[in-house]
């Protein structure tokens, strides 16, 4: 069983007691109730939505926020003397599933 959701303008594939990373939720909550479930499939049936499916939702449970490998970003113009060295580390989120709800 697994579901296609969309998260902060993202779709991840989802299955329930799997661990995925997103981008950084600023909601402040430990659990969370999506309600935007593109698609639907079991052993019996698939479930596809236009765009959502109505009376579907996955719930979820924030387990800690972490921060990215770190980029290094490196300008460098020849012969003017031109250099810039920055760096970044995008922050994600990891939630865990818990369920998965179709009516």
């Amino acid at each position: 069983m697994y579901a296609v959701i969309e998260l902060n303008k993202n779709q991840y594939l989802v299955r329930k007691d799997e661990e995925i990373t997103v981008d950084k939720l600023n909601t402040g909550e430990k659990k969370l109730k999506i309600k935007n479930v593109l698609l639907y499939k079991d052993d019996k049936q698939t479930v596809i939505g236009k765009p959502y499916i109505a009376n579907a939702e996955v719930d979820a449970e924030v387990v800690e926020d972490i921060k990215g490998k770190k980029i290094i970003i490196f300008k460098y113009k020849r012969r003017k003397g031109y250099k810039r060295k920055t760096g970044h580390r995008q922050p994600y989120t990891v939630i865990k599933i818990k369920d998965i709800k179709i009516a």
